[in-house]
């Protein structure tokens, strides 16, 4: 049975600003440092610590733009993903279990389906946050928001 974590695959969230501040505010790449994933019949199960999102860098059309954001910044960041979206102290664990490209998500207390999509190496879903009962991250009195959707890609071997 495939067996996958942080040595040999990759696991990556995008998040896009949004909001009358977007204009200055940056899509960021994070990284789940801590996950395992199982591959064995064509069932897929998976596991990743709701608290080991790690800013990569932040992203401008599309492209990791390093410069943008300065790095003392990422641990704010990092904070506000574990404590004000995820409420990872209440719900440590984010789990999928299903085919490689169709499953059910639980995150945040929440189970439902999702669909993927293969793009080159990784595979690609797009979750909407409210599904899971999950407020967007906004700052400054909303006018600094993240879309509700993000982009997890999922890359193994």
């Amino acid at each position: 049975m495939p067996r996958y974590d942080p040595s040999n695959a990759s696991v990556h969230v995008y998040t896009f600003k949004d909001g009358l501040l977007s204009a200055v505010a940056h899509d960021l790449k994070l990284a789940v440092t801590r996950f395992s994933i199982e591959h064995e019949g064509g069932v897929v199960r998976a596991r990743f610590d709701a608290d080991s999102l790690r800013v990569v860098t932040p992203m401008k059309d599309g492209a990791p733009s390093s410069g943008l954001l300065p790095a003392a910044l990422y641990g704010e960041i990092e904070k506000n993903a574990r404590e004000a979206v995820l409420d990872a102290r209440r719900f440590p664990q984010i789990s999928y279990e299903g085919g490689e490209l169709s499953g059910r998500l639980s995150l945040h207390g929440t189970t439902r389906q999702v669909q993927g999509v293969r793009r080159a190496q990784a595979i690609e879903f797009r979750v909407d946050v409210r599904d899971f009962d999950i407020k967007p991250f906004s700052a400054m009195l909303g006018s600094l928001k993240v879309k509700p959707e993000v982009l997890v890609s999922v890359a193994v071997g």
